[in-house]
Formats: C-alpha cells, structure tokens, sequence
C-alpha cells in the first residue's frame, strides 16, 4: 500500500474525548494511503496526577455520560462504582504510554524479521491496539492501568511475551517516554490543537487540524471525509471539538 497521507493522531490514555474518539481511530485505519501517528500527550504525568477521590469521580462522571450518549462507547459498572470508588487507585498517563511505546517497539522488532509476512503498518497496528485494549480496561472493566503488572497482563492478551514486553517497558520508561510526551506536546503548540484530542492530516508536507467533534458517533461519515482529504465540517464551525487538558476536560 502507498501511502500518501499521515493523520497524526494527539491523546492521551486517560482522556475520556480521546475514547469518545476511539471509533474514528478504527475507522482511519481503513482509509487506503493513509498512515497513522500516534502522539501521547501526557495528560496526566508528574504533578497532574491524581488519585481517585470523590470530587474526581464527580468531575469525569458528567463527561463519561455524554460519551457515551454520543457515541455509544460503554462505560462498566466496575469503572463507575468500581474504579472510580477506590481511593488507593491513581490516575497516572506515564505507565499507559510507557506500555504503548513498548508495544510499538517490540511491533516494530517482529515487522523487521517478518516483513514478508506482516502489512506496512503493523507496528503501528499493534500499538493501537494496545491503546484500545487499554481504554477497554479502565472505562469498561475498572483496572488500574497505572499499575504495570495490569499492562503485561494486557500485554499478554494481545500475544507479546512477558519477559520481551518486561524488557521493552523498562527501556521505554523514564526519560524515553518523558522525550516521547515532550516531542508530543510541542506538536499540539505547533499545531495550534486545544488538547486531546487532536487530529491533524498531513499531505504533501502541510498539515491540517481536523474537527472531529461533527463526526462522534459517525465514524463512516469521518472515515469518507478522511478518504476524500476534505477539510472538517464547516456546518459545524460554530462547534468546538471536546477536549482534554492537565487541567480538565471541555465538553
């Protein structure tokens, strides 16, 4: 397959927009030509962590609903009542990332010897992957994703080995993944983005910032307009696209 355009993909592991905007995700992935680039943004790291409190569970509760009247996403009683409820839980996006920079890193290890065997865009193929399969695990089954032994059970879920996964997460984290988050969050700012997500097509060296906010719960209409590189909605301009930064969401 050729590629002839990238959607750079910004978000965060623990934003709830971002995994409103999961389904967009998959359908980009189909779209023929177009590559993928993730960006993790860190939304929750160092002094933005949180611990689970009540006042927390009363902030993301109202967007949660909302993501999921929009779109459908599911959203489980262990995370509501659950997760949610457990004040020795973390909000941390380090550990997350880390594991999706290990995932891709290992990904990117098996194409180079299977080449023959395995699609252009496996690599990055099995890193997401391993983001939906993590947002599946906070939202709908209440894990504790900050914890690493919950992300090499994951890990193993999606067939990585337990001692390459250990070895590549222990070489993603700390100051890899810090870089990784820095590089991120200076494309946001030279993108112009409010937060995560964002999407921003790039063709022929220029890049796009995309309003995917029109197209929540629409992800063949977003992936036709992604096929056909058009600009976002503009019946929609007066619209803002639902973002998460360090200091909360906007829904």
């Amino acid at each position: 397959m050729t590629t002839t355009a990238t959607l750079h993909y910004i978000y965060d592991p623990l934003c709830g927009w971002c995994y409103a905007a999961a389904p967009l995700v998959q359908a980009a992935q189909a779209v023929p030509g177009l590559a993928l680039a993730l960006h993790a943004g860190g939304m929750m790291v160092g002094a933005q962590r949180q611990p689970v409190t009540p006042a927390l569970r009363n902030y993301v509760m109202p967007h949660d609903r909302r993501i999921h009247a929009l779109t459908g996403q599911p959203f489980g009683d262990a995370y509501f009542n659950g997760l949610l409820c457990d004040p020795h839980a973390v909000f941390d996006s380090e550990p997350p990332i880390t594991a999706i920079l290990a995932t891709a890193a290992l990904s990117a290890e098996l194409w180079d010897e299977l080449w023959d065997e395995l699609s252009a865009d496996a690599p990055q193929d099995l890193a997401l992957a391993m983001l939906k399969r993590i947002q599946h695990a906070h939202y709908v089954e209440g894990r504790q994703i900050a914890r690493p032994e919950v992300l090499a059970a994951l890990a193993a879920e999606l067939g990585m080995a337990p001692e390459a996964f250990g070895a590549a997460y222990s070489a993603a984290a700390g100051a890899p993944a810090a870089r990784h988050i820095e590089q991120s969050r200076r494309l946001l700012g030279a993108l112009g983005g409010r937060g995560f997500p964002t999407f921003a097509l790039e063709t022929d060296g220029g890049y796009r910032v995309l309003d995917f906010g029109p197209y929540l719960g629409k992800a063949a209409e977003w992936q036709a307009s992604i096929a056909q590189q058009l600009p976002a909605n503009t019946n929609d301009a007066g619209r803002a696209s639902p973002v998460c930064g360090p200091d909360g969401c906007v829904l």
